[in-house]
């Protein structure tokens, strides 16, 4: 029986995210997703004249195939895919998960193989700036327990955020956006974070679900060298499968001199993966007033009303700070009270304070503005 959510996701996903255009091709990788989903966005797209492709997927196969992989097989991989990104339009990164650490034992030298001749040359040399795209979750029962809700609670959630007009952060995320590019200097504080660093001359993109389902923030980065001081995230994260908490950063012109978590050796690991892994490629203010707790996912997480995020990594190529690394981690740190406050400054002006925004031309993305 056809789920009429779906179809409403969908209709999102081809006229708002992607605007899908008669005669253009469009790839859906669906990992882990139903098949009435992968159908409904297969009609959505036909009925605004676009032509889909599918590639179904698994994380089990997934993580079995990179376990004991190889360089040539990888390459070989990274390859084909690219081919088939590059002849299309349009990308859907359909997400969804039974088991958030279902890659936490392949060895890390094969995720580097597959970062460094798969995942960089189709996704960052080819997805993210040549198609229009848009990636997003699925609701499982694995997810609703990271978000510590009942799988029929999240679903309403999931969809409800999922489908939210989200036209009316439009105008306030391009005030922000117009603030951001004005600005030089940036000082971040709040418990155990002191930080500085200047974003001057780098574009502001504002997302406002065009390339993330959900969505809600704008995106910059850091002039590469600008940055001093220290930054303790109060969010956990989870890359490559290993949950992380109580991550510190300490940074010294630009770069992590030192990083401790509950897990310090990992971290570390992963930030000395290669030289552009210890900057950072992004930092990024998130607003949506329907996502308020993490959840170990980043695509909800670095949208939580009242957060900012901080990448070490590789930058995108719209916001470039010169930045090129084969990782790109969104560690996400909430102000808002409950969570210890803070204060988002830019050159001398306070723009927002325990997670609200305080200027007049930054109110509209305060959430009783934009439900």
């Amino acid at each position: 029986m056809n789920d009429p959510r779906y179809d409403k996701l969908a209709q999102v996903l081809v006229h708002h995210s992607t605007r899908i255009q008669p005669g253009e091709f469009a790839l859906i990788e669906a990992i882990d997703i139903p098949d009435a989903m992968v159908v409904a966005l297969i009609r959505a797209i036909r009925r605004a004249g676009g032509r889909p492709l599918v590639s179904v997927k698994h994380n089990s196969v997934q993580r079995e195939l990179l376990r004991e992989t190889d360089e040539e097989n990888v390459r070989l991989i990274g390859e084909v895919e690219s081919f088939r990104m590059d002849r299309v339009q349009a990308y859907f990164g359909m997400r969804g998960s039974n088991n958030i650490a279902e890659l936490s034992d392949v060895p890390a030298e094969k995720m580097k193989l597959y970062e460094e001749h798969w995942l960089k040359p189709v996704h960052f040399k080819i997805r993210v700036p040549k198609t229009k795209w848009v990636v997003l979750r699925w609701p499982t029962p694995s997810m609703a327990q990271q978000a510590r809700r009942s799988t029929e609670a999240f679903e309403r959630f999931y969809f409800d955020v999922c489908t939210m007009d989200y036209d009316r952060m439009v105008a306030p995320a391009a005030a922000l956006k117009k603030r951001m590019e004005a600005t030089d200097r940036v000082h971040i504080k709040g418990p155990g974070t002191d930080l500085t660093f200047s974003i001057k001359g780098i574009p502001a993109i504002p997302c406002t679900g065009e390339f993330n389902i959900p969505d809600g923030e704008v995106f910059t980065a850091p002039v590469k060298d600008s940055i001093n001081g220290v930054l303790h995230y109060n969010a956990d994260t989870i890359y490559q499968g290993t949950v992380f908490s109580d991550i510190r950063l300490e940074f010294k012109d630009g770069r992590v001199v030192k990083a401790t978590a509950n897990n310090s050796e990992r971290l570390n690991e992963i930030l000395d993966t290669d030289e552009g892994a210890r900057y950072v490629g992004e930092f990024a203010i998130g607003f949506n007033p329907w996502v308020r707790e993490p959840m170990l996912d980043i695509l909800f997480d670095e949208k939580i009303e009242g957060s900012f995020h901080f990448t070490p990594g590789q930058a995108y190529e719209d916001a470039d700070n010169g930045n090129r690394s084969n990782i790109h981690w969104d560690m996400v740190c909430i102000q808002r009270p409950e969570y210890g406050g803070g204060e988002i400054w830019f050159d001398d002006t306070l723009i927002r304070k325990d997670g609200l925004f305080v200027t007049e031309d930054l109110l509209g993305l305060n959430p009783e503005n934009l439900k």
